[in-house]
């Protein structure tokens, strides 16, 4: 199982709920059941970065998910 989290901003889109446990087994499969439960998610999931288990991935959708993983989506931050 991942526990997903979700920052305070994305909090309206998901209607108040924080956090979400899910079966999902890669951040593909998971941005699919996001998107299936809270469809206003879509466009800022397209446009986010994922942290698992700290650790945080501008492509998340290379990157498995493991057991007890946390996963949290987070507005990307652009470098230079």
């Amino acid at each position: 199982m991942a526990r997903v989290v979700f920052p305070e901003s994305f909090t309206a889109f998901t209607d108040g709920e924080r956090e979400w446990v899910t079966q999902a087994s890669d951040v593909r499969g998971l941005t699919a059941e996001l998107r299936q439960r809270w469809p206003a998610l879509a466009d800022l999931l397209t446009r986010s970065a994922v942290a698992i288990d700290g650790q945080i991935y501008q492509d998340a959708f290379l990157e498995p998910i493991g057991p007890e993983s946390e996963v949290f989506f987070m507005a990307r931050i652009e470098g230079g």
